[in-house]
């Protein structure tokens, strides 16, 4: 009897342990189980960080590109405006110069046009011709032309050369001082061009009638040689 409870003793505990066994490994297994999950599921939600994270990157990358094409493109703009309105300057200035050059010369030609072939408009009135005999002296003049023939005896001329002297500062200016030819810009009695000229024989050439015949005289014996040889050359040409 007793060894019949012994064996069943044995059976029964042989039975319990592999009930054991078996709900210990049952357990171990969904433990496993449980932790292979959780790992997996970590690996998911890393994997899905390092992507967010990477297409953070890449988002920032594109934008950072973005802003440097656009950039890029506002700085080729503003340099393409900058040379555009340089050489829309250049090309002003060049028609300016132009223009002016144009237009100087063209005045220069009428100046010299008009110098040569007309008469001094500013004279005051019509030509005031010598028409009497030789003088015998300069007594017989006053004023302007007094003055005019003591300085061209003065200056080693006879007075037969005053006539055409008179004829000629008549022509040019009626012997008024102030006379200016508002074309040409000649001035006084002999017409200087330009008037400055006068300078040289005395700082009062604006005013001084014996200034300005000064310089008359010696300008027509440094060109003409005598009064009648620059009279000559008026006649024929319109100018002295």
């Amino acid at each position: 009897m007793n060894r019949l409870w012994s064996r069943v003793g044995v059976r029964v505990t042989s039975v319990g342990l592999l009930v054991l066994g078996i709900v210990g490994g049952v357990y171990l297994g969904q433990s496993r189980a449980t932790q292979q999950q959780g790992a997996e599921a970590k690996l998911v939600v890393q994997a899905d960080a390092d992507e967010l994270q990477l297409l953070k990157q890449r988002q920032s990358l594109h934008a950072a590109a973005r802003a440097w094409q656009r950039q890029a493109e506002s700085d080729a703009a503003a340099k393409a405006a900058a040379e555009a309105k340089a050489a829309a300057g250049k090309a002003r200035t060049l028609e300016k110069k132009a223009i002016d050059k144009k237009v100087a010369d063209k005045k220069a030609a009428e100046a010299k046009a008009k110098e040569k072939a007309e008469e001094s408009s500013s004279g005051g009135g019509a030509d005031v011709p010598f028409t009497g005999d030789i003088p015998a002296s300069c007594d017989e003049f006053s004023g302007n032309r007094a003055i005019g023939c003591a300085i061209m005896l003065d200056k080693g001329f006879k007075i037969d050369q005053f006539p055409c002297l008179n004829k000629l500062f008549d022509k040019e200016s009626s012997w008024s001082t102030k006379a200016e030819n508002k074309s040409s810009g000649a001035y006084g009695i002999p017409q200087a061009l330009p008037g400055s000229k006068m300078a040289s024989e005395g700082s009062d050439w604006k005013t001084n009638p014996a200034t300005q015949i000064k310089w008359g005289i010696g300008y027509i014996k440094g060109r003409y040689s005598t009064p009648c040889g620059a009279w000559s050359h008026s006649q024929n040409t319109g100018w002295y």
